[in-house]
């Protein structure tokens, strides 16, 4: 490994643990808070009648190909169509999966807020989401992750988040269905790979910054930690990844949002293509875009 990288990388963590620490003790401090998280979905939508931009890109070293810098870039626009639904459309373009980029396929992702307990600097919020994806890709291991362009398929679950002052947690539970062609495949290897899974998340999020609000140009700063995994169902080998992606945010303005993340493994048995990646996004959101002019 390139020694500077390594250097950053190892100071990188350090710091994200420390803050993952740090997220805990000031859970208790009575603020605002967010729940923007980098890696999964909250219950609650983005505002109503508006419509985001946003690119997400990975960084890693493959675990077969040696110095090689695997990048996946993920645009996506997302619509706010009221309180209690949203829309996101996205495609995939990486090169994962050979010597040279390729667009890898899309993805639709709609989410249903139905229930919402508010309050003052606090709520409860639970939401139903579906998604389906298309890829490209042809199957080369159990890792099932849809939604990041590996495979193609459908997904559906269930969403619940807590937010207290400065403080939000929220879990996340889908089941997965891969209906890529070689399921169906008969002269395609049987039980050499997994179809179905359940992925989980559980995310912390913590408002930094600033202490106190006074106005909107205010640049936000929030910490996260968030734990990723998944269960493959019905597979007697290469059952199940546990990752943990520590990250932190900055919000200017209201309505651009940048997120730096290192996620990494911290158990599996599944051959994966990456044990660790970088992600950087940026997302700008225009509000209010989709009502109608009088």
């Amino acid at each position: 490994m390139n020694k500077p990288f390594a250097l950053a990388e190892g100071f990188y963590f350090f710091l994200m643990k420390s803050s993952f620490l740090f997220l805990f003790f000031l859970a208790v401090i009575p603020t605002n808070a967010q729940e923007l998280y980098p890696y999964s979905e909250p219950a609650s939508n983005m505002p109503a009648h508006s419509i985001s931009v946003k690119n997400t890109s990975t960084f890693q070293k493959g675990v077969h190909t040696g110095n090689k810098i695997l990048q996946r870039h993920m645009p996506e626009v997302m619509f706010g169509l009221n309180k209690k639904w949203m829309v996101h459309a996205g495609t995939n373009f990486s090169n994962m999966h050979g010597q040279q980029f390729i667009w890898e396929g899309a993805r639709l992702y709609g989410k249903y807020r139905f229930l919402s307990n508010d309050d003052v600097h606090k709520h409860f919020r639970m939401a139903l989401f579906a998604a389906g994806a298309y890829s490209r890709n042809n199957l080369d291991h159990n890792e099932i992750n849809l939604m990041m362009g590996e495979q193609s398929g459908v997904q559906a679950g269930l969403i619940a988040t807590q937010l207290y002052n400065r403080f939000a947690v929220s879990a996340t539970g889908s089941w997965n269905e891969v209906l890529s062609g070689d399921r169906w495949n008969k002269t395609y290897p049987q039980g050499q790979f997994s179809f179905q899974s359940i992925n989980y998340s559980l995310s912390a999020g913590f408002l930094l910054l600033p202490f106190e609000y006074t106005d909107y140009d205010q640049i936000n700063i929030n910490l996260y930690a968030e734990l990723l995994g998944s269960r493959n169902i019905n597979f007697s080998r290469e059952k199940y990844f546990v990752d943990l992606a520590p990250s932190v945010q900055a919000i200017f303005k209201s309505t651009a949002k940048v997120n730096v993340g290192y996620r990494f493994q911290l158990s599996s048995d599944i051959y994966r293509l990456s044990k660790n990646s970088w992600m950087i996004s940026f997302e700008y959101i225009f509000l209010n875009a989709l009502n109608k002019k009088r």
